[in-house]
């Protein structure tokens, strides 16, 4: 008898020179907006991270309001508090993976006068989900900051921006703006969600990112399977 099996069919090997690296955290609570403070204590600890183009840090994100509680409006004073399962997730190149662990783990870092202590690691490769988002993307110039308080315009600059990367727009949604405050000034962001990518696509759109302020965790793409948080506040 001969029994010939369908070759099976090959599936393009996706790049993995970035990854995320998910930390344990030990901490009860953060600012509700603690980008600049977390990238700053995390830069005080890697002496290349400004070195390091692909490198963001995403920014600690709990749980909306919900059983009761209401989340504080987005400012660097009202505080969010942090459950155990909460990561501090970092994207890097796996080449700088170890020698970042090495230099995190462990250490307790202050964050607004918010302590937080960092645990193990575990590297998490980027997602081959389709429908992915960016919770904060934030202008590249003065121009697109006062395009962004316009949904159709910030849509436009966000298509020229992903063009440049040959990435096309099928579906995309304009999400809520949100400011994040710095020593430098304010700076203006809005969520972006895109769906019907090719995978390649997808990939490309993680590793690259998009915009700048990826050390604030602006421009990092993670998957999502639904549309609820990105929408507008009604």
């Amino acid at each position: 008898m001969f029994w010939n099996e369908d070759d099976p069919t090959d599936v393009p090997k996706l790049p993995d020179d970035i990854i995320d690296l998910l930390f344990a955290i030990d901490c009860k609570s953060l600012p509700v907006d603690h980008a600049y403070a977390l990238s700053s204590a995390v830069r005080a600890l890697v002496p290349w991270f400004d070195d390091e183009p692909r490198l963001g840090v995403h920014t600690i994100h709990v749980a909306g309001s919900q059983n009761g509680w209401e989340r504080p409006e987005h400012s660097p004073e009202a505080l969010i508090m942090v459950s155990r399962r909460t990561k501090l997730t970092i994207r890097v190149p796996s080449t700088r993976a170890d020698d970042l662990v090495a230099r995190l783990q462990g250490r307790r870092i202050d964050v607004s006068g918010q302590p937080l202590t960092i645990g193990a690691a575990k590297p998490k490769p980027l997602s081959q989900e389709t429908t992915i988002f960016a919770r904060y993307l934030a202008a590249d110039s003065s121009r697109d900051a006062e395009a962004f308080a316009d949904e159709t315009r910030f849509l436009e600059a966000a298509a020229r921006a992903l063009s440049a990367l040959d990435i096309r727009v099928r579906k995309a949604l304009c999400g809520k703006a949100t400011t994040l405050h710095t020593p430098s000034g304010p700076i203006h962001t809005r969520a972006l969600m895109l769906a019907g990518l090719t995978r390649e696509e997808s990939i490309r759109l993680q590793r690259e990112g998009l915009g700048p302020h990826r050390a604030l965790g602006c421009g990092l793409f993670i998957p999502h399977k639904g549309i609820d948080p990105v929408k507008s506040p009604t």
